[in-house]
């Protein structure tokens, strides 16, 4: 994002400074300033089929206005990054965590060989240099005032002069809308949403995220999970029937044969300084983790709310509490899609 502080920030950035939205203001309609993530483009004649080769996602046949999920595992099966791609006009995108996407677009690129492909940081491209999140009952309505069309399912996209717009996973039973739009689009924009809707900072993105069960490997839980502990394969996120990839083996053994018996579960926690990372303990065992924060955001009322992996077990049992025996319990809360008995 550029330095300079412009029309757009100074309507919309200011939603950092306020105080956390609950998720009461989110399902009625936000929006927010998404500054936490990056973008790499992937161009060449060989784009899709060399990430069809490193992701968990079928990316050959990702059609022109799919949104996909996509994991990028070790030869152990443990997930390095989660992105959301899609195809633009002349690249695959690749969105993740911004804390993490130097190291890995440079790991990316180191197996590209002979491959057709090149890899660019494209997170403050013209094009792309603003990224919105918007989402709530009311998101739909005040998008409406410059799009014709939307995208009618989670997962698809749109192309307009004004920007791309991606659904996402559904959240607070609404849609979920990821507007990527230049500065000059931005600055005629924003004093609309700001009037429209409630302005969140960064925070209420994650939120809505979280809602959404839709989870994010960031710098503090790389190498931490295999897909399915983080719920990928239920979001559409790992094609089982694809060629081979890094740890590809891993993946479908955890699959077919059960090995990992965890889960990702969304968790509301009286303990505003719990982050991605924190580990978490079930009162039944209290000398070994259960699990560990994949995700957390503040929730306006004291605390967060986050997406918690632990082991079915404790889940069933529900008295876990993060980092010790005696520390904040977990108030488990409805996901927005089911957790199939699927040990792993």
């Amino acid at each position: 994002m550029s330095i300079m502080m412009s029309d757009w920030k100074q309507t919309l950035v200011r939603g950092a400074n306020q105080p956390a939205l609950t998720p009461a203001e989110l399902a009625v309609g936000f929006v927010a300033c998404v500054t936490d993530q990056g973008l790499i483009a992937v161009q060449g004649d060989d784009a899709a089929s060399f990430l069809h080769s490193q992701l968990t996602n079928d990316v050959e046949h990702l059609g022109a206005d799919e949104v996909r999920l996509a994991g990028y595992c070790t030869p152990k099966g443990r997930l390095q990054a989660t992105f959301t791609m899609w195809r633009g006009q002349d690249a695959i995108y690749l969105q993740l965590a911004r804390d993490i996407q130097p190291a890995l677009q440079k790991r990316l690129s180191m197996f590209v060989l002979r491959a057709k492909a090149k890899l660019s940081d494209a997170t403050e491209a013209p094009a792309n240099a603003v990224a919105l999140g918007l989402g709530g009952g009311l998101a739909e309505a005040v998008l409406q005032t410059w799009f014709d069309a939307l995208p009618q399912q989670p997962y698809s996209k749109v192309s307009h002069p004004l920007g791309t717009v991606l659904r996402l996973g559904d959240a607070f039973g609404a849609p979920r809308y990821l507007w990527l739009a230049s500065q000059e689009t931005a600055n005629t924009v924003a004093p609309v949403l700001a009037e429209r809707l409630n302005v969140g900072g960064g925070d209420a993105w994650r939120l809505a995220s979280i809602h959404a069960g839709v989870p994010q490997v960031t710098a503090a839980t790389q190498e931490q999970f295999v897909p399915q502990m983080v719920n990928l394969e239920l979001l559409g996120g790992v094609n089982f029937k694809k060629g081979c990839y890094p740890g590809q083996e891993i993946v479908a053994r955890s699959q077919y044969l059960g090995k990992l018996k965890r889960r990702t579960a969304l968790a509301r926690i009286a303990d505003a300084s719990v982050a991605a990372g924190v580990e978490v303990f079930a009162a039944s065992d209290a000398s070994q983790p259960c699990g560990m924060v994949v995700n957390a955001a503040p929730n306006g009322e004291g605390g967060v709310d986050a997406l918690v992996e632990m082991k079915l077990d404790a889940l069933e049992q529900g008295d876990v509490r993060a980092r010790s025996a005696d520390g904040a319990p977990l108030a488990l809360l409805p996901m927005p899609y089911v957790l199939d008995k699927l040990d792993v």
